[in-house]
C-alpha cells in the first residue's frame, strides 16, 4: 500500500500488536482492530503496562477504545526485542505499590519546590497542560 498521510496510514497497522502512549501517561499494548478518520482506535487483548524504574507490571484490560486526540505515540511491538528487554516483570500488586510510592515521592518533591519558590516570592504551577489553561 502506498503511503497516505494522516490516519489512513494506520490501516497498514491493522491486526498488529501496538504500543500506545496516552496523553495521561498510560501505556497500552494491544492488537489494533479498527481505526477511523479521527484516529480513534479499537485495541483488542489490551494490557496496561506500568513502568517504575526497571520494573513493570501488566494489567489485563480487554477491548479498549481510545479517542485519537488522546494518543501521543503509537508504534508496533517487536516481540523479539521485547523478550530481550532488561526490565523485570513483577506482580500487579507490587507495581501498583511501587507506582504509589513514586507518586508520593514526586508530590513531596513538588511540595518542597513550591515552598522554596514561595519563600523567594515565586509561584509554582505543577504539570500545567493546555486543557488547564482554558
Amino acid at each position: 500500500m502506498s503511503f497516505l498521510p494522516g490516519t489512513a496510514s494506520l490501516l497498514d497497522e491493522l491486526d498488529k500488536k501496538l504500543m500506545v502512549l496516552l496523553r495521561d501517561g498510560r501505556t497500552l499494548i494491544g492488537y489494533l482492530r479498527s481505526v477511523d478518520q479521527f484516529a480513534n482506535l479499537v485495541l483488542h487483548r489490551t494490557i496496561e503496562r506500568i513502568h517504575v524504574g526497571n520494573e513493570f507490571g501488566d494489567i489485563q484490560r480487554g477491548v479498549f477504545i481510545v479517542r485519537g486526540e488522546n494518543v501521543v505515540l503509537l508504534g508496533e511491538i517487536d516481540d523479539e526485542r521485547d523478550a530481550g528487554s532488561r526490565l523485570v516483570e513483577v506482580s500487579v500488586e507490587d507495581i501498583l505499590d511501587a507506582q504509589r510510592r513514586e507518586q508520593e515521592a514526586r508530590q513531596e518533591r513538588e511540595k518542597r519546590l513550591a515552598k522554596a519558590l514561595k519563600e523567594r516570592g515565586l509561584t509554582y504551577l505543577p504539570d500545567l497542560t493546555h486543557d488547564d489553561l482554558f
